[in-house]
């Protein structure tokens, strides 16, 4: 019997709950408590669980979510930090709480949403079934490094884990470089090169260069940022065949979207329950995970079209005939993809961007000069007014300035009830108030938003 291993399990446990009975969360503190008194918990507690990880910079919640769905389709029960609590600790206090005293579990699935910067870490603590990278961009420089240095951290990781399989992104140079450059079972997932092409000519400044001879690529199809049919014209690096494949965009609309999708070998129907092209990865992530585990197709179809997104991931609110809307951004490509969203909007809304420059954050906010928020011009007559607000607040003013917004359509609000308050008062019948909110503004406003309307906590 190891005593070392039970005596940290009550601490830790009672630390979970003396934290969530003072309404704390509990997420990350009784995960850092297990593991100063016992390094090696984590590695004691997951070995007997089959880990699906899932890591990269953009996605990883909504794939996570989507894999649940799945596994639920499935009759497969599962554990997971659904409270995005995804470094060492926060995962360490998952399993934690799924845990006897002894260590034990009868739920013998777990499903992780693991950092990027922290996936070499916790690969010295367990090693996943299936490790699914999404995407790698430039995020937060001054807590991430440039991208490649967050992609060589997680080749790092995955050379830990040799018997894992990966997923990976096909239309990514970066993610599907983890393929070629370690001996894992890779498999890949992407859009045909005639399922989508995009026609702006959007800047490509994370990935323009071969990462094997440096010469600039050339695209079959472009989906986003560096996204689509790469190819090196010098050394012949291309993008890998995926088995799971968009192979035609069928309907876009701004509550969800339809695609025809491949299935190693098979074709389907598929609706998804999010809309953005962005999310159409994150469904294809989760549909090669299912597909990996042998999962009935219909299975995997129903979960797409029924999973629920994650808290401040597209988190919908009706109230009073209204909607408000919160949509995480945390960097240039992500955010650029959430304004493509709102251009498919057809009615008058409102809009808030709540900007911080926590550490969780990335205290660098100079990445909002590279969003292109100019694109805003196209439904400039539907943007009722333009909210700013959070510790940046007076910066994002700044920027949407010079973005062509008349400065009387921008109001900077710092109190978040009245900016609630204001955004839905001014929101018409029938449309949306968007609240776009970096990271910490966004634990923030939805602890205002769970007040004023009951929503589950962000652990639930």
């Amino acid at each position: 019997m190891n005593i070392r291993l039970i005596l940290t399990i009550i601490i830790s446990k009672i630390a979970v709950k003396f934290c969530r009975l003072i309404r704390r969360g509990g997420t990350s503190l009784p995960g850092g408590i297990a593991l100063t008194i016992y390094p090696d918990v984590l590695k004691e507690i997951s070995k007997t669980f089959k880990i699906i990880a899932v890591t990269g910079t953009n996605g990883k919640t909504t794939t996570t979510r989507v894999i649940g769905q799945i596994l639920k389709e499935n009759g497969i029960g599962y554990i997971t930090n659904k409270s995005g609590a995804n470094l060492l600790n926060g995962i360490t206090t998952s399993f934690i709480e799924a845990v006897d005293l002894k260590g034990r579990s009868f739920i013998p699935t777990a499903l992780l949403e693991i950092d990027e910067a922290a996936f070499n870490k916790v690969m010295e603590h367990s090693e996943p079934y299936i490790t699914i990278v999404t995407n790698f961009f430039r995020d937060q420089l001054d807590r991430y490094g440039e991208v490649y240095t967050t992609l060589n951290s997680v080749l790092s990781g995955i050379r830990k884990t040799p018997g894992s399989i990966l997923i990976l992104n096909a239309d990514d140079s970066l993610c599907a470089s983890l393929g070629r450059e370690s001996s894992n079972r890779a498999v890949y997932y992407g859009f045909s090169s005639t399922a989508w092409s995009n026609t702006e000519n959007t800047v490509n400044s994370d990935a323009m260069f071969c990462l094997y001879c440096k010469t600039r690529y050339n695209y079959e199809n472009h989906i986003y940022g560096h996204l689509g049919g790469f190819i090196c014209p010098q050394c012949g690096y291309r993008r890998p065949e995926s088995t799971i494949t968009c192979l035609e965009v069928t309907e876009l609309t701004s509550s969800y979207t339809r695609i025809k999708l491949d299935i190693n070998g098979t074709t389907a129907d598929a609706k998804i329950n999010l809309p953005g092209i962005y999310n159409i990865y994150n469904c294809l992530a989760g549909a090669a995970c299912g597909a990996v585990l042998r999962l009935p197709c219909d299975n995997i179809l129903r979960a797409l079209s029924t999973f629920e997104c994650g808290f401040g991931r597209m988190e919908a609110i009706i109230t009073e005939g209204k909607s408000i809307k919160v949509i995480l951004v945390k960097n240039p490509t992500g955010f650029n993809q959430v304004l493509d969203y709102i251009l498919t909007e057809d009615k008058k809304m409102q809009i808030a961007f709540l900007i911080n420059d926590r550490a969780a954050d990335g205290r660098d906010i100079s990445w909002l000069w590279d969003v292109d928020f100019e694109k805003l011009e196209k439904i400039y007559d539907k943007i009722i007014t333009a909210y700013v607000s959070g510790i940046r607040g007076p910066d994002m003013a700044v920027r949407l300035k010079y973005a062509g917004f008349n400065p009387e359509k921008i109001k900077i609000m710092n109190n978040y009830s009245q900016l609630i308050d204001n955004g839905l008062a001014g929101t018409p019948e029938g449309s949306t108030f968007y609240i776009l909110p970096t990271y910490t503004a966004m634990l923030d406003i939805r602890d205002m938003l769970k007040k004023n309307f009951k929503l589950k906590e962000f652990w639930e």
